[in-house]
């Protein structure tokens, strides 16, 4: 039946016409429009009856109808009946069939129509957001071009055209300014559906951002023969990516420079003059690194491969250099290579050497109760600690020049009762202190730095997490980590049990 005062053909038009308008599929404007119907007809008939609406696809036509089901036990009458009932109405229908009452055409009055229009707008505002989730949520890590809408302090929206997003403070370029009105190229790096309906959210500060940029801007890393291997950026100022090439007859920098700088100036353009310096990539990490502190040219490096660390020797006139404006230099290095890097003039070095060197030489004459020429010999050997003593083998040890078979045994000997007395005494002292099991155990931090914790008060693993990096790196210093990161990291892992038990509550 149709809807007084809505003209049959008219409703396919209009949803037609809205499904064209925003790029959602005209089925689902057109069963917004039933739910809107039925709505309304609920409102005169009784909210609580099963009131269906269908519209004809072709013609428009609209039939509204009450289904009542056939039940054993009716629980409401307003949508079901017996099946006695049924057959006193001499209906042919079992349990479980609906009775269909086609019920008049409604007129809609003006709330009913306010009504209906709320519902289809409703209804077509959910199908956009969930067409634009489809959309974006397989594009994150793609370029798209928009036009700012608004500015405020916190963060930026952009029109896509076929949806709006959001660039947060913290991924915008700092001191870019932007005006509604502009077009803005942005990364994609986020798409994640929430109440409100999608959320995308973009960036122009990120490392895949100035990654996507080259790519575009560089035909042989989008055909796969020159890889960015590595990004590392202070938005807006400056920036240091590593490149290889699988061709060993193209030259990855020079790709990635163009003719007369042409294709890393469109970058540079693009990112408001940052200073973008490119370096060839090597599986040597010393290499890696010295091409990284560019322009500097280092005249010795230290690798401790353990800590991931590298002291970088440079001639004092290069010093500013290397380490760069406010050490931007050598922390975009850092960060590009993975390794810690510390700068060292050559005056610097020798006079941490020797420092380093009557330090060790101290403690092995103290502790093994030996003259200065021997120690002066151990340390010259690379020995640095005690236990590498203790553990080192009679035939190593012999092998030093001036060391005979008496000698070494003795030495080896002091070392390994010196190496057992002090874990007895560790042992006793955390016992003393009432260590618990849990920071005892923890076999990312050895005894000795164990101890150094309970004696600063920190006797559980909890309270070991619940330090920050700066904390627990001023406590046990340098000696133990290279850097507050890795400091951070271990107290990373003391919180994992949070986490385990958190999922065990849950």
């Amino acid at each position: 039946m149709e809807v007084k005062s809505i003209p049959r053909l008219e409703l396919i038009q209009v949803a037609e016409a809205v499904s064209r308008e925003k790029s959602i599929d005209k089925e689902e404007v057109i069963v917004a429009m039933e739910e809107a119907i039925e709505k309304a007809a609920r409102s005169k008939y009784g909210l609580e009856r099963d009131i269906r609406a269908t519209i004809d696809r072709k013609n428009g036509a609209i039939n509204i109808a009450q289904f009542i089901e056939v039940v054993e036990n009716v629980e409401n009458e307003a949508t079901q009946m017996t099946h006695s009932e049924s057959q006193r109405r001499n209906l042919d229908l079992e349990i479980g069939d609906f009775y269909t009452q086609t019920l008049p055409p409604i007129d809609f009055g003006r709330i009913a129509a306010q009504t209906a229009k709320q519902v289809i707008s409703q209804k077509v505002r959910e199908a956009e957001r969930q067409r634009q989730f489809q959309e974006y949520k397989d594009r994150v890590g793609e370029i798209v071009v928009g036009t700012i809408k608004r500015v405020d302090n916190q963060s930026v929206s952009i029109d896509l055209g076929r949806a709006e997003a959001i660039i947060k403070k913290d991924q915008m370029i700092p001191r870019e300014q932007l005006r509604p009105g502009d077009r803005l190229r942005c990364f994609i790096i986020e798409v994640s559906e929430q109440a409100k309906g999608p959320q995308i959210f973009l960036s122009r500060a990120s490392n895949d951002f100035l990654a996507a940029l080259f790519t575009q801007e560089v035909p042989e890393i989008y055909d796969g023969i020159i890889e960015i291997k590595g990004v590392a950026r202070e938005p807006g100022s400056r920036a240091k990516i590593s490149a290889f090439s699988n061709d060993p007859s193209i030259d990855p920098v020079g790709a990635c420079v163009g003719m007369r700088g042409s294709r890393v100036q469109a970058v540079v353009s693009e990112l408001q003059g940052e200073k973008i310096e490119i370096i060839p990539w090597t599986e040597d990490p010393v290499t890696f690194v010295i091409n990284a502190l560019a322009p500097a040219v280092p005249s010795k490096v230290v690798m401790d491969e353990d800590a991931a660390r590298m002291e970088v020797v440079v001639p004092d006139d290069q010093l500013s250099l290397a380490i760069g404006r406010r050490g931007q230099n050598v922390r975009l290095a850092s960060q590009l290579t993975g390794w810690f890097v510390d700068i060292l003039t050559e005056a610097e070095e020798s006079e941490k050497r020797h420092e380093e060197f009557s330090e060790r030489s101290k403690i092995f004459i103290d502790a093994l109760d030996i003259d200065d020429v021997i120690a002066h010999l151990m340390v010259s050997e690379g020995f640095v600690t005690i236990s590498d003593i203790a553990e080192a083998s009679i035939e190593e040890l012999m092998s030093i020049e001036g060391f005979d078979e008496d000698i070494s045994l003795e030495l080896s000997q002091r070392a390994q009762n010196f190496v057992k007395m002090e874990s007895e005494r560790i042992e006793n002292d955390l016992k003393k202190l009432k260590v618990k099991d849990d920071l005892y155990n923890f076999d990312d931090l050895s005894r000795s730095s164990v101890l150094v914790l309970a004696q600063n008060n920190i006797k559980t693993l909890d309270e070991l997490a619940e330090l920050d990096s700066e904390e627990l790196f001023s406590i046990l210093g340098n000696k133990i980590f290279a850097s507050e990161e890795e400091a951070g990291s271990v107290i990373m892992k003391a919180r994992q049990h949070w986490f385990i038990e958190d999922k065990v509550d849950e």
